[in-house]
């Protein structure tokens, strides 16, 4: 993984604000030295936290005119109405004052608990010091800065070649717990030096976020505050990318794609209390979102968890997850095969558990080598139609209920 995270015209910082009870850095900023268009992808948690709404209506007020996102972690700034919006936009105003930028022109996320209000004093005493401190460098700082229950910080970056210009994007993630689609506990930020249309823009991080951030899950609960932000400033010096049909458009597709992937596959493996990294994959479902359909039963389900967790291969859950899912299945027309290695690097053999809906006679000891890697890969057939999808989950372990036992504490 390079270590060169830099995006052209863009700088970012994380210090430490006081809002946290640790004193870690609890407040990041990336801004950019020219206006940025933004695209945005959020919560659909009924109770979405007040940045969530400030974002979404500056996004449509002002989509090409962003210079940046402040983040703040440790208070989620939800459940507290006129004063927590009030609050919000008091954040913005500060970030925006102190970097030269246009008033409605800086984003605000926020992560933490939730019901409490945002201690202003503290957030607003950080706001100088975190512009102060912004740097082309800072973003492993920036990625620190907006962790909670995280145990590792998050940052990821691509180079992609368009119109003959080399066009970086950068990206943070935080996230460890209460992670589901639609989307998860999580917070993103991408930027990106390329020069784009902005619905093209929101075209790709939707497209892109569909593909990772939402094939994800360890504990099948969605946060009130998820949202990925995707900034581009243009200053890459290609020309603007505005056919979505063209080669420039697909090469930014897939590279963002890419960079999203391992960002959401990095909260999984960061899951609250995970041992172990799990694939699922569905083949021949009917459609694609009924394999997806299936292959989420699977991921969120606590006994399928608990026995990845307990290296039981104990593939009866795995049919009893499909059997309810409400994605169309044929038991006799259904196969399954499991592999596992320490890595991407190394393997053990696939081995097939169940071929049309009966065991195979696989030995035991087999089948239980692999449930005990830390990487396990299960694939599903479903034998019905051309429909597939990967989710990435974790197993579930005593630490992760004694991790969110004590949240608060």
């Amino acid at each position: 993984m390079s270590n060169d995270f830099t995006v052209a015209g863009f700088d970012a910082a994380g210090v430490t604000a006081g809002i946290k009870k640790n004193g870690n850095l609890d407040l990041a900023l990336i801004a950019s030295r020219t206006p940025c268009r933004a695209a945005g992808v959020f919560t659909q948690n009924a109770f979405a936290a007040a940045p969530v709404y400030y974002d979404k209506r500056l996004i449509e007020f002002n989509p090409s005119g962003i210079y940046g996102v402040v983040v703040n972690s440790g208070n989620a700034n939800a459940c507290t109405s006129v004063e927590g919006d009030a609050n919000t936009k008091r954040t913005a105003e500060a970030v925006e004052q102190l970097i030269g930028a246009s008033d409605n022109s800086v984003l605000v996320m926020s992560t933490g608990v939730i019901g409490v209000q945002l201690p202003m004093d503290k957030l607003l005493g950080g706001v100088p010091k975190v512009v102060d401190a912004l740097r082309p460098e800072g973003w492993e700082d920036a990625a620190k800065a907006i962790m909670t229950t995280d145990t590792v910080h998050k940052v990821r970056t691509r180079s992609v070649t368009i119109g003959g210009q080399t066009v970086r994007m950068t990206g943070i993630v935080k996230g460890a717990g209460m992670i589901h689609p639609n989307m998860a506990t999580m917070l993103s930020v991408v930027a990106t030096d390329a020069h784009i249309a902005q619905p093209l823009l929101q075209q790709a991080l939707s497209t892109a976020a569909d593909l990772s951030y939402n094939r994800i899950s360890i504990d099948g609960d969605t946060s009130t505050n998820d949202t990925v932000l995707l900034l581009a400033n243009g200053m890459a010096g290609h020309a603007e990318i505005v056919d979505a049909g063209s080669a420039e458009f697909g090469a930014f597709q897939a590279a963002l794609n890419d960079l999203c992937t391992e960002l959401a596959q990095a909260l999984v493996r960061d899951g609250e209390g995970a041992t172990k990294f799990i694939q699922i994959q569905v083949n021949g479902g009917v459609s694609k979102a009924d394999a997806h359909l299936a292959a989420n039963t699977l991921a969120i389900s606590p006994l399928c968890k608990t026995a990845f967790y307990g290296s039981d291969a104990n593939w009866g859950r795995f049919v009893m997850a499909l059997g309810r899912s409400g994605a169309n299945v044929k038991p006799d027309q259904c196969s399954i095969y499991i592999t596992g290695g320490i890595d991407n690097s190394q393997r053990l053999p696939e081995l097939q558990l169940l071929a049309g809906g009966m065991p195979t006679g696989y030995a035991e000891a087999d089948a239980a080598e692999r449930f005990a890697q830390k990487e396990i890969d299960v694939r599903i057939e479903l034998g019905l139609g051309d429909g597939s999808a990967t989710v990435w989950t974790s197993d579930l372990s005593h630490e992760y209920v004694s991790i969110n036992a004590d949240y608060r504490t």
